[in-house]
């Protein structure tokens, strides 16, 4: 209870304590400034006085002006709110006077010293007229008299500054001013005072400005390159600081780019500043040039004016291949300012000319919250001013620079003026086990880190038996993460969560269900497969002994050993009226239902005196047989003409092999073989089927 009633008398103080500090008489105010103005408005008449204003403007305060002969006690007084007086010619006599102020309010009075003058040195002569000229150099000129005031003129003051300088810089001199020391193409101020002798100096001239002849470019231009958060050089773009007034001297009026490509090719480009078809773009700092330094080698830069150009600034490409992450960039960032600093690489070159130090924000297009400053080789800090924002990546990169222009990029970094924690979590895929789950998943999109990553967490959750929890470290480096969950049960399911951690804690989840697989799976899995490639084997050997045997299965026909085509069959040919639509790929014949059969009979034949053979019994050609004949050459004529069409050719029309040719030269030597039993059997016949000697024979 104490302690509450003591935070109540302490909230009761601090309250009170701004009333208590206004409260009492108003400071001590310092002695009036007097002067008579001598100008056409006022011409040496009243004198005019000022005074600074007590502490607490707020509370409403009166002020008196009070004055009086030095020589006696007769005192005026002139009351108001204001901060200035006038002392009227009529209420005063030439001579010493004594003057001062007094401040009064609710809480009581105050009053000044006493401001103690001759009315005769407080006259202040008009304010010069100030004119100026350039011929060989800056003339500054001016108009001032001391004749109304009826004495000698003593001196006058000159200040100056360039229009962009806070700070002005004061010279003494007489009724003329030459200024030598200027910048081309500057523009300068100048005012101007005088004093007369035995009076006060004059008021400050209105702000004279003069601007300075314009002279040719001097210097380089800052010339680098704007890559993004890449470093290839596809994805670059030139980018150079403007001229300072200094070494710009001048109005630039346009660019001039000269490209050299991988190929020898040189491209010049020239642009204006007035409109460049969108080519260059530029704002109060820097200028950006669209166009991509894909297969460019090297580059070169100069800006001129009317009277002349720069030096061309030149910068060669690094060579892809040789970037080094040394050595480590560390950074202090801020909202307001960024410093980086580096440790020397390890191997530093007696060729380094400087160090460049360069940084962008993620996610920016080419041109935009990009700065870069070059630094000394002997030093190695850096530092930029700026607004930075906070949960936005920065990446801040450093490069060396040859004294031919060489650059080679050291190393690269990404930082944050505030970091938080990551608004979502990584994408993850597994890969599942027995006892084991392995888990693949890439870093958090660098637009939703908020920070930098330091690790990640994965949490797995197995129901009953309890959560396990891991840190995985995570390198800005890297860019796929793999983690392997080991010890699990078979045939468990498992809760995967996987969070991003920043300095600023950690981030969103990314959840997945996961169950490990049963150790019985593949056993069962396992015999069926081997029987699968068992049957599928013993098909495969089956139907090449078929094919070996001159069966036909269904296989193609490039596997068959030497198979016949039974269409040219003479036999098959009568059976031609039979079948509606003979197939092209069948082997065996289409039976009908009743097909007719033809009777095989074994005739012996017997030679004849004329050496002829002929049937034992039977004509030598019965008119029926002749029809027959007749019928049968119908037939083959038909079976030609559908050979023709199925694109085969009979069997008579085939070359035969060597050792065909040779069997078919003996049966040629056999004289019971007639002719006309010749001319009646087809080539088919011939090739293939026995003849009725090997038929006795068996």
């Amino acid at each position: 209870m104490a302690t509450l009633r003591t935070r109540w008398l302490l909230s009761i103080l601090l309250v009170n304590l701004p009333t208590c500090s206004a409260s009492g008489p108003p400071a001590a105010l310092s002695p009036p400034d007097c002067n008579i103005p001598c100008d056409e408005k006022d011409n040496c008449a009243d004198i005019h006085c000022s005074w600074d204003p007590w502490l607490d403007p707020q509370i409403p305060t009166n002020y008196s002006l009070h004055w009086e002969p030095a020589n006696n006690e007769e005192g005026h007084v002139i009351s108001g709110t204001d901060l200035s007086g006038i002392i009227l010619r009529e209420h005063f006599s030439h001579g010493d006077l004594h003057v001062w102020v007094q401040a009064k309010n609710q809480n009581g009075s105050a009053k000044s010293e006493k401001a103690m003058f001759n009315t005769e040195d407080i006259k202040k002569p008009p304010t010069p007229s100030v004119t100026s000229s350039y011929l060989e150099s800056l003339d500054i000129e001016w108009t001032f008299s001391c004749d109304e005031l009826q004495l000698s003129f003593e001196h006058c003051d000159v200040r100056h500054r360039a229009e962009e300088d806070q700070v002005w810089v004061e010279n003494k001199t007489g009724v003329h001013y030459t200024f030598d020391n200027h910048q081309p193409y500057t523009v300068y101020e100048f005012q101007v005072r005088c004093a007369c002798d035995k009076s006060l100096s004059s008021d400050w001239s209105a702000i004279h400005r003069v601007r300075t002849p314009e002279m040719a470019p001097v210097g380089e231009l800052d010339l680098w390159r704007d890559c993004g958060t890449s470093q290839a050089t596809s994805d670059c773009f030139l980018t150079w600081k403007r001229l300072p007034t200094s070494q710009a001297r001048g109005l630039i009026r346009g660019y001039e780019v000269r490209l050299t490509y991988n190929n020898g090719t040189v491209v010049l480009v020239n642009m204006s500043t007035a409109g460049s078809e969108g080519w260059l773009v530029c704002d109060e700092m820097q200028c950006h040039f669209s166009l991509s330094l894909k297969n460019v080698s090297s580059a070169s830069v100069s800006a001129y004016n009317s009277l002349g150009a720069t030096v061309p600034s030149y910068l060669i490409m690094p060579i892809p291949g040789k970037e080094k992450n040394e050595p480590v960039i560390h950074l202090k960032m801020n909202e307001d300012n960024l410093t980086v600093s580096w440790g020397l690489p390890s191997h530093l070159s007696d060729n380094l000319k400087e160090y460049v130090v360069q940084y962008n924000q993620a996610g920016c297009p080419p041109g935009r919250q990009f700065d870069w400053i070059k630094v000394n080789k002997s030093q190695t800090t850096g530092f930029f001013k700026g607004q930075y924002k906070k949960y936005t990546p920065y990446q801040v990169s450093l490069f060396t620079v040859s004294h031919s222009n060489e650059v080679h990029h050291l190393s690269s970094v990404i930082g944050y003026s505030l970091e938080g924690t990551p608004s979502t979590g990584p994408s993850f895929k597994v890969s599942i086990a027995e006892t084991h789950v392995t888990l693949f998943w890439e870093p958090v999109p660098l637009c939703m880190q908020n920070g930098v990553i330091l690790s990640y967490k994965v949490i797995v959750d197995g129901g009953e038996n309890g959560q396990k929890v891991y840190n995985v470290s995570a390198s800005p480096q890297q860019e796929n993460m793999t983690f392997k969950l080991q010890d699990l049960s078979p045939g468990q399911q498992y809760d995967v969560w996987i969070r991003a951690v920043t300095a600023a804690g950690p981030g969103a989840n990314t959840t997945v269900k996961v169950k490990t697989k049963h150790p019985e799976d593949f056993a069962i899995l396992k015999p069926l497969l081997l029987g699968i490639i068992f049957v599928v084997f013993v098909c495969f050997i089956v139907a090449l002994y078929r094919v070996h045997q001159g069966e036909c299965p269904l296989l193609p026909t490039f596997l068959y050993e030497k198979v016949p085509d039974a269409r040219n069959s003479h036999i098959f040919r009568h059976m031609k009226h039979q079948i509606n639509d003979p197939l092209a790929w069948i082997c065996i014949p289409v039976y009908e239902p009743h097909p007719i059969i033809s009777v095989l009979e074994v005739v012996e034949i017997q030679p004849r005196a004329d050496g002829l053979t002929q049937p034992v019994d039977g004509d030598q050609c019965s008119q029926t047989d002749c029809q027959d004949d007749q019928g049968e050459e119908a037939v083959m004529e038909e079976c030609h003409r559908t050979d023709r069409r199925y694109g085969r050719e009979e069997y008579s029309r085939m070359v035969d092999s060597d050792e065909e040719r040779d069997r078919k030269e003996e049966h040629r030597e056999d004289s019971w073989s007639s002719a006309e039993d010749e001319q009646s059997t087809s080539g088919y016949e011939k090739h293939f089927m026995p003849t009725a000697l090997e038929v006795l024979e068996v």
